[in-house]
């Protein structure tokens, strides 16, 4: 789970790649460094993230079969709400919880 910012989208293939500025992590099991890739598997827009735009985003680290694939992974029902301070308030409580 992070806050993060869009600074651009490029499709590639039949899936969506975002270039995401790390703003603020909140909690994670791998590490991130302050610019990832975001991937979407699809074209459609699912969820929809708009260049410009403040996110909190829960995405997962997808690892393929062979190894050779590591990368960030946001699926089509994942969580990405547009940021707000009452968001960042409700992560945060919830992070002192679990």
């Amino acid at each position: 789970v992070f806050q993060g910012r869009i600074l651009a989208q490029r499709l590639v293939g039949q899936e969506t790649r975002y270039e995401v500025e790390v703003k603020t992590p909140y909690r994670h099991r791998f590490p991130l460094v302050p610019r990832e890739y975001v991937w979407v598997p699809n074209t459609c827009g699912c969820p929809p993230l708009r260049e410009g735009g403040e996110y909190l985003l829960m995405a997962r680290r997808h690892v393929n079969y062979e190894r050779t694939l590591n990368r960030i992974l946001l699926q089509d029902n994942g969580y990405a709400r547009p940021w707000t301070p009452r968001e960042d308030r409700l992560v945060r409580e919830a992070a002192r919880q679990c």
